[in-house]
């Protein structure tokens, strides 16, 4: 996979997870199969607004539908989830790279601040003759 399309990937997931009802969507799911309609009974909105943000779910890969009868019943994509976890543990190792290192710059001696006595005028005065 290129950067680019490893970007549009993470770009979907976290897009997908910037939301509070899709993240709890994603819960129910992950812990067992879950009809559309059984899901929106969770929540305070339209069928169909839920069964927006399962679609969400399902473009970036988090969900997964299948046809029962009449229902749809999504499931949870437990790989996609560790993927999600990996992008996030490579971030984090980064950053802590970062604090690290500033970690170690903060903890190096530094010399003592110059005394006045120490501190010498580095101006210069130009005259200009005419």
């Amino acid at each position: 996979m290129s950067d680019h399309q490893d970007d549009d990937r993470a770009d979907a997931l976290f897009g997908a997870l910037a939301d509070r009802t899709r993240r709890d969507i994603l819960r129910r799911v992950l812990a067992g199969e879950h009809s559309v309609s059984r899901l929106a009974e969770h929540y305070p909105m339209s069928f169909a607004a839920v069964q927006k943000h399962v679609a969400v779910l399902e473009r970036a890969g988090l969900v997964t539908k299948r046809r029962v009868g009449r229902e749809a019943l999504a499931s949870g994509d437990v790989e996609a989830v560790r993927s999600v976890a990996s992008m996030l543990g490579e971030i984090e190792a980064v950053w802590r790279g970062r604090v690290a290192r500033i970690d170690d710059l903060l903890a190096q001696p530094t010399a003592p601040p110059a005394t006045p006595s120490e501190q010498h005028d580095t101006t210069t005065h130009t005259t200009q003759e005419k």
